[in-house]
């Protein structure tokens, strides 16, 4: 759903709804609609004059007002729950109805509005109803018996997800329609029309530019994954942020019983948070992960797979079942993590990989190879994977394309020549070890293999006392650069949730969605060519505090700067990508100073100081963008923290 989904991916709850406002549909499309119908899960009525009555076997339900029959308090009403999937992503045009089936002839009004409520069909009475008090959203009058009455849904209805509804009225005459247990399949069915994206502009969003619809991106034959880590997904316990897990536990020195207490708590960051919601919680927050990635253009998800047993196992496959229940256009490529996964045996192993294989989400080539990313390939032997393939394809009847991720791509690429479809590495996080790129990318080629590049923004590790030095966003854009420039096929994005690392690109509490949003641009480059940038935007990094900067909290474990890295430094970076030529004003610390920034892309950096941060543009003497960083700069942090922050003038 091209224009609305970019709007309302924040406003997730639950597999129930993305958003209940109305938003004007897209553009007509000149393709053929498609219409998909689905029939009720679950329908039931109620009835105040037998509050304790279960309708649950009826054939039918009833609608009428609190003057029902004449009686004082005879109200009915019907419920119906419908389970949506299959919907694309870029789906335009849409319209959604609830179709009702008449038993009678009555000149009655039915309205229908959302429910939000729990209520099970076989449970439901009158004393034990949800609440009906949602606005109505649509309305129908006149009933003929046999005849279809459709009542437009459109507005609660958002894509994929479970959605239900109630019918109630305001007559004294009864209005009786057909339930799902009416041996006629005419029981109540919601039919969605839609046409399929055309690749035309997807969003008027906060990007500096006009994002290409799914349709466009994805005809391109260069992909862009992000490498998805199970540890850590939006939530672990369906608790309210301020409260839940990571607060308590995660960001915490002394969470989880003090065992982060060394090196002051687990994490720096983490996702966006939300309120509980109902239902399975996990599915839904991985179907808003999915969401979030087409939004930001990205083809699918390497996932790392840590078990194939545990918990983590669990994640894995729900998120293959995200996928397909969003959108199967969206790729998960099995990323086999062989530290975890260094005591499974092969049988086992391709057991495991061939069930995730059944999904249609999961990546194969157009020769329907199953693609098989593993990282830190080199953990097995060459000819241990050439055996383990060999039991997909004789024990499964899978073929794979071996697609090694290498910790150490120079010393093992010969030995894994033979077997492999494809090279790609870990890769650096720091400017200085970006700075060549193209080298292996062109072994890669030399050798005839496909190549995919990760593209990073950033790293540092308090558990495991050891950083990188990002320099803003110039390690971001180097390592985009060295895609573009060296032609790899594919793009890994290391990491999309990586919080323990702080290698993340997924939005979070620290930087929203600005890493995303600035890699979008990039994305479209290596896609399509870089876009013309039609909306003025500034970007704003830094660290909240000075590399050498003491914590008052008594950390033992401080965290050090990685050999070959570059050398750590303090600064606030203004990155402005502009329609035409404007003056930066740049604050910080209660300092102000400018410079003329050009058309198009450009950084400049500024001393770090301590207090708060912002920058604007300005031309002919109108303010076109600002920013205003929400992050203090301390010179004595509470913990140490080198994760660099970000904000956009855009969200």
């Amino acid at each position: 759903m091209a224009n609305r989904y970019r709007t309302l991916l924040g406003a997730a709850a639950g597999v129930a709804m993305l958003a209940t406002a109305a938003v004007a549909p897209a553009q007509a499309s000149a393709v053929a609609p498609v219409s998909v119908t689905f029939a009720a899960a679950e329908d039931v009525f109620v009835s105040q004059a037998e509050p304790a009555k279960s309708f649950a076997t009826a054939t039918w339900v009833s609608v009428c007002g609190t003057a029902c029959g004449s009686a004082t308090a005879g109200q009915r009403a019907a419920l119906t729950r419908f389970k949506v999937t299959g919907i694309p992503q870029d789906a335009e045009d849409v319209k959604v109805t609830l179709d009702v089936v008449s038993a009678r002839t009555t000149d009655t009004t039915v309205s229908v509005r959302p429910v939000t409520g729990a209520w099970t069909e076989a449970a439901t009475t009158w004393n034990t109803r949800p609440a009906l008090s949602a606005p109505v959203i649509g309305s129908h009058t006149g009933f003929t018996t046999g005849a279809t009455a459709k009542l437009d849904v459109s507005s609660a209805v958002k894509g994929d997800g479970t959605y239900a509804f109630a019918l109630t009225g305001t007559d004294a005459t009864t209005t009786v329609l057909m339930s799902s247990r009416e041996s006629g399949d005419r029981g109540p069915k919601l039919t969605v029309t839609y046409t399929e994206g055309t690749g035309e502009e997807q969003t008027d969003g906060p990007l500096p530019f006009t994002l290409a619809g799914t349709a466009a991106l994805r005809a391109s034959a260069k992909k862009v994954f992000a490498h998805y880590f199970s540890p850590y997904p939006i939530s672990l316990d369906n608790q309210a942020p301020a409260g839940d897990y990571y607060a308590r536990n995660y960001l915490k020195p002394d969470g989880e019983s003090g065992k982060h207490a060394a090196y002051g708590g687990l994490l720096r960051d983490r996702p966006l948070g939300r309120d509980p919601i109902t239902g399975d919680y996990a599915l839904a927050d991985l179907k808003t992960e999915v969401r979030q990635a087409i939004a930001a253009g990205l083809d699918g998800f390497t996932v790392d797979i840590l078990s194939v047993t545990s918990a983590q196992w669990t994640r894995v496959q729900n998120l293959v079942k995200a996928a397909e229940a969003v959108d199967p256009g969206f790729k998960i490529v099995l990323m086999p993590d062989m530290n975890g996964l260094s005591s499974v045996d092969s049988a086992a192993f391709a057991t495991a990989m061939a069930k995730l294989a059944a999904s249609k989400s999961v990546y194969r080539l157009a020769d329907d190879r199953l693609v098989v990313a593993p990282f830190k390939a080199e953990g097995r032997t060459p000819a241990w994977w050439s055996d383990w393939m060999k039991t997909m394809e004789t024990q499964h009847g899978i073929k794979v394309a071996l697609v090694p991720t290498f910790v150490d791509f120079n010393k093992y690429r010969d030995a894994f020549a033979s077997i492999s479809y494809g090279f790609s590495n870990w890769g650096s996080r720091s400017p200085a070890a970006n700075a060549a790129l193209t080298t292996n990318i062109d072994r890669a080629h030399g050798m005839g293999k496909i190549w995919m590049q990760p593209v990073s923004v950033q790293d540092e590790r308090p558990n495991q006392s050891i950083f990188d030095e990002a320099g803003n966003t110039e390690n971001l854009r180097a390592t985009w650069k060295g895609a573009i420039d060296g032609k790899a096929e594919w793009v890994q994005l290391t990491t999309w949730n990586d919080y323990s690392e702080n290698t993340q690109f997924a939005p979070s509490r620290n930087a929203g969605w600005t890493y995303l949003d600035i890699s979008a641009y990039y994305l479209t480059c290596y896609k399509l060519g870089c876009p013309k940038i039609t909306n003025d935007t500034a970007y704003l990094t830094h660290r909240v505090q000075p590399v050498a900067a003491e914590p008052s909290y008594a950390q033992t474990k401080l965290m050090k700067l990685r050999d070959g890295s570059t050398a750590a430094r303090d600064t606030v970076e203004v990155l402005t990508m502009l329609t035409a030529a404007g003056k930066v004003s740049v604050t910080i610390g209660g300092t102000t100073q400018t410079y003329d920034a050009p058309a198009g892309v450009s950084a400049k950096t500024f001393p770090l100081k301590a207090g708060t941060a912002s920058a604007s543009v300005t031309r002919s003497s109108a303010v076109v963008a600002k920013v205003v960083s929400p992050y203090a700069i301390s010179a004595t942090p509470y913990v140490q923290d080198l994760h660099y922050r970000a904000a956009s003038s855009e969200r």
